[in-house]
């Protein structure tokens, strides 16, 4: 009998309602005859409900109890949904990330799994029970609960379906499926049926929230195909999967837009060799994830540094990055939280032209103002202002043909 991984996101346990909603799913498939692993985000805004309760009580609360505090949202949730499960005449049992040995290293919010052991899930599926995982989580080598950083829980999902040779892995979401652009702000977006692992890769880490960039790197790394679906209905899903060759023909797969960065400039640097290295070493050993950089042209022997962080790591970031301008001499540090990254994601960009010059047109018809630019071989990431962003998507979105 071969193993299936489930995993449910907040909105699809967000009430007992729904809990009970995803037991009666989940016993339908164990009825057909697999052996189940479901894993389980925290109920609907828990996650952001336990961050509000931490800031009214400290206002730099440590990233240690931050993960010991956010960890306990997926456990709730697993307890309650075995709790519905035995109550449907359905053995199960719940497990926290480091009951299961889900070990990862120390980076708290943001972790990295680095093991899984198997044999207390293999034990209980040999019982025929079905093994219902907290997901976000797991521990260190010094017993410390780490979180894996946002929607974690897709990547405890595909970490576990790759350890225990899973026949397949089904993401639910409160979507039917992986869309050409957020169907909240482009009324024309299209669900996708299949997207290859680099593009799903690019969308996921470009703002598409519907998978965690992690997880699809595990499923990438592992081969396993995933299909992410809806828990509020038995419509297929979108498959990510291997590229096949007609995956070339649509040049543009997706328009996504990311709300969750900052921008941070550092004025009048002196430009000498190794500045670069301190002030992105800085930002490295504090964990902070940099991404778009640019560096201005020198004038006067004296340049401006500019680049992109996560939100969630801003006021960590200007604080080091003040520190850093000091002890340099530069002028100073700007800041900017109002911004977005909106980007399109296509494998076909590898073997067509005029991508670049059809996206920057268009933003430029809509009077959009590009503030940074990044590229790779399969997508490109413009920087505009928070309040332009949903224009942008939609403009990019019809420019590329992604309406028909």
């Amino acid at each position: 009998m071969g193993i299936t991984v489930h995993k449910y996101g907040g909105t699809s346990v967000a009430d007992p309602e729904r809990i009970r909603n995803v037991a009666a799913r989940i016993a339908r498939a164990k009825a057909a005859g697999q052996d189940l692993v479901v894993v389980v985000s925290a109920m609907g805004d828990t996650t952001d409900d336990l961050i509000d309760l931490a800031q009214k009580v400290s206002r730099n609360p440590s990233d240690r109890e931050l993960d010991m505090l956010m960890s306990t949202g997926e456990q709730i949730t697993a307890a309650l949904l075995s709790m519905a499960l035995h109550d449907i005449g359905v053995g199960a049992v719940s497990f926290t990330g480091a009951q299961v040995g889900i070990i990862t290293d120390s980076a708290h919010r943001k972790a990295k799994i680095l093991e899984i052991g198997t044999e207390k899930i293999a034990q209980e599926l040999s019982q025929g029970r079905i093994v219902v995982v907290a997901g976000f989580q797991g521990i260190d080598s010094e017993d410390n609960i780490t979180t894996l950083g946002r929607g974690g829980s897709d990547t405890t999902a595909v970490a576990l379906a790759a350890v225990l040779k899973a026949d397949a892995c089904k993401i639910y979401k409160d979507v039917e499926g992986i869309y050409t652009a957020d169907p909240r702000i482009v009324p024309g977006a299209r669900k996708i049926d299949r997207i290859n692992y680099d593009e799903m890769l690019e969308m996921a880490s470009l703002g598409a929230q519907v998978l965690q960039s992690r997880a699809v790197e595990f499923a990438k790394k592992y081969g396993i195909t995933v299909e992410v679906l809806s828990s509020f209905s038995d419509a297929p899903g979108t498959l990510v999967c291997e590229e096949v060759n007609e995956m070339e023909d649509m040049v543009i797969r997706g328009v996504t837009v990311d709300r969750g960065e900052a921008k941070l400039t550092i004025q009048r640097v002196p430009d000498r060799p190794g500045i670069a290295a301190t002030i992105f070493g800085a930002m490295a050993e504090n964990n902070i994830n940099v991404d778009m950089i640019i560096q201005n042209v020198s004038e006067d022997g004296y340049t401006d540094v500019s680049f992109t962080v996560q939100r969630d790591d801003f006021k960590k970031a200007v604080r080091e990055l003040e520190e850093v301008a000091s002890r340099m001499g530069a002028k100073g540090v700007t800041s900017d939280e109002k911004i977005a990254k909106v980007s399109v994601v296509g494998v076909g960009m590898k073997s067509h032209k005029g991508v670049a010059s059809t996206m920057f047109d268009a933003l430029a018809r809509g009077k959009i103002n590009i503030e940074m630019i990044s590229t790779s071989e399969i997508k490109i990431s413009c920087v505009v202002d928070e309040s332009d962003a949903d224009s942008a998507a939609r403009a990019l979105h019809t420019a590329f043909g992604l309406d028909k």
